[in-house]
């Protein structure tokens, strides 16, 4: 029953949503908590001091006088996507929006991912299982 009404839910709050944003489908992410890595979206701040952030100035890829007198947002995004921030704008619907990019410990030189650490053949058995007898 549960099922149910939640599926019900969500199809009414997509019947609801404006139809200019009909084909563009995609998932908001507002974190409110400590930053991770692997988790990214818009960073709400509150009224907690400001984070660290990459940049000293905000970023704006395309000046919109929409957002000319709003406050800059904070993102928290992969560090490819703040250094090639005019390739990557488009996926946060942000580039008419000044930006700050949230630091984490995956703009840190020696970070590595757990997924890269995985790839990279860490934890894995070597010379076993790789068809050689």
């Amino acid at each position: 029953m549960r099922k149910y009404i939640l599926s019900l839910s969500v199809l009414l709050s997509l019947q609801a949503a404006p139809q200019s944003f009909a084909g563009d489908l995609g998932i908001n992410v507002i974190l409110s908590g400590e930053i991770k890595p692997g988790v990214y979206g818009e960073v709400q701040i509150g009224n907690a001091p400001r984070p660290v952030v990459v940049y000293d100035q905000p970023r704006v890829i395309v000046v919109s006088k929409r957002y000319i007198n709003e406050p800059p947002i904070y993102l928290h995004v992969p560090p490819g996507h703040a250094k090639h921030w005019d390739k990557h704008c488009g996926e946060y619907h942000a580039c008419e929006r000044r930006v700050y990019f949230v630091r984490s410990e995956e703009y840190d030189s020696g970070y590595v991912r757990e997924d890269d650490h995985k790839e990279r053949g860490h934890g894995k058995e070597h010379g076993k299982g790789h068809g050689k007898h």
